[in-house]
């Protein structure tokens, strides 16, 4: 599914509807160049997931945790990783197994690590500032 979102408002609001139909232990897979609206598509699932709190990149951390909400949520940003092996490290195996839903920013930085059944969302530049392209895939909105 394909999707333009003509503002930051909106792809949150985007992230927030697909929140509502994301199991324990979902995947949400990420790529797209940096600014292009990952981090503010992952604010809306936390909002959608009813996660309080103030969301941002983890861009030093690796991983923020998000918890209260309906499923707690796991926020990854990989950019600064070098491959798969150091997800593993990090203890990605675990986040897994706790049953909230896993955001991925980066997410071609894990090889083949990535679950199979990931909802891969694909954010680009639109045909103006504000705009952004958003692909979804792996689940039905």
């Amino acid at each position: 599914m394909e999707f333009v979102s003509e503002s930051e408002a909106e792809t949150e609001a985007l992230g927030a509807r697909l929140a509502r139909v994301l199991k324990p232990g979902a995947v949400v897979a990420f790529t797209g160049d940096l600014g292009a609206g990952k981090t503010a598509f992952t604010r809306g699932l936390a909002r959608g997931l009813g996660v309080p709190g103030r969301v941002t990149s983890p861009t030093f951390t690796i991983v923020d945790e998000h918890e209260g909400g309906r499923l707690p949520l796991f926020h990854f940003d990989l950019y600064r990783l070098s491959g798969p092996e150091e997800l593993y490290d990090i203890g990605w195996e675990d986040y897994l197994a706790r049953g909230g839903v896993c955001a991925v920013e980066w997410s071609e930085h894990m090889g083949q690590a990535l679950e199979p059944d990931a909802v891969r969302v694909d954010i680009c530049r639109g045909d103006h500032e504000g705009q952004r392209r958003i692909t979804i895939e792996g689940v039905s909105l």
